[in-house]
């Protein structure tokens, strides 16, 4: 009982009875036998989800103990880039039971953005943490990063004009086939807000529950908020969606373009144009 066992860090136990969760461990590397079984048994039933060890090397007794200790276990929180906070919230409520209306209520206290206020990233908080501890430390994580990039870039960080930078990151975020379209897309973006156009552009309607709604003529003749971009001139109020690192760097680094129209390719990828005709043909060329 007194060798030591080696570990990650952070393991995964599956759902399933006390011998099945032994074998599971055994064919991972684990050296565990039917006596750690008998052990596991008087301790109690493991439960299933990630397990934060903390050491790579730990007694076999302690091992078992953090298997059947809710204390020791760890949730896995993933937060996709483009994603809202109105869809990450169903699933938080539907996977961990969480209160939908508490989660908003802490993360408009904790964090100075409508949208956009948690990184999209792959998160591991303790078993069992409430609405008010996950909310203030996903949105800390997120305000220390931003803090990091605004200063990087503009020697402060001012949150009104963050929030610009997120809501053009947004759109990025929404409209980019991938991260190396999203500095020219970003030039499309600030090419039309500079000649005064319209940005016309689906992504920013797909705000809040729309996340995965298509945009259709009627939803964009019914859509009066500013994230109608095909009525409303200039930008959303405020970001779409959550935003990855990338997107952010290509709000504020946009690449250096004349081009006003993209239009998604049989590829999957954008056609880039500088002129309506072009565009007009590349509508064309897609169908």
């Amino acid at each position: 009982m007194s060798t030591p066992i080696k570990t990650p860090k952070t393991i995964w136990i599956p759902e399933g009875n006390t011998t099945e969760i032994i074998s599971h461990l055994y064919k991972k590397g684990y050296d565990l036998s039917i006596i750690d079984e008998k052990i596991l048994r008087y301790m109690g039933k493991p439960v299933s989800g990630w397990v934060s060890i903390g050491k790579d090397k730990i007694n076999r007794v302690t091992f078992l103990h953090k298997i059947v200790s809710p204390s020791s276990h760890i949730n896995k929180i993933k937060l996709i880039p483009g994603e809202t906070l109105d869809i990450f919230f169903d699933e938080l409520v539907s996977k961990y039971d969480y209160n939908k209306t508490k989660l908003f209520t802490y993360y408009n206290q904790y964090s100075p953005y409508k949208e956009a206020g948690i990184l999209p990233d792959t998160y591991f908080v303790p078993y069992g943490i409430r609405e008010k501890n996950l909310i203030k430390y996903l949105t800390k994580v997120a305000n220390k990063r931003y803090k990091k990039i605004s200063t990087k870039y503009f020697g402060d960080y001012n949150t009104t004009k963050f929030n610009r930078i997120l809501t053009i990151a947004s759109i990025i975020q929404k409209e980019a086939a991938s991260n190396k379209e999203m500095p020219i897309v970003s030039s499309v973006i600030y090419n039309r807000l500079k000649k005064h156009m319209r940005l016309q552009m689906d992504g920013t309607l797909n705000y809040g529950k729309y996340s995965h709604i298509k945009v259709t003529p009627q939803r964009i003749d019914d859509d009066n908020t500013t994230y109608n971009t095909y009525k409303h001139k200039g930008l959303p109020l405020y970001p779409v969606c959550c935003v990855s690192i990338p997107a952010i760097h290509s709000a504020i680094k946009p690449a250096k373009s004349d081009y006003l129209y993209f239009m998604r390719n049989k590829n999957g990828y954008h056609d880039f144009s500088t002129s309506y005709k072009k565009h007009r043909d590349n509508i064309k060329k897609a169908k």
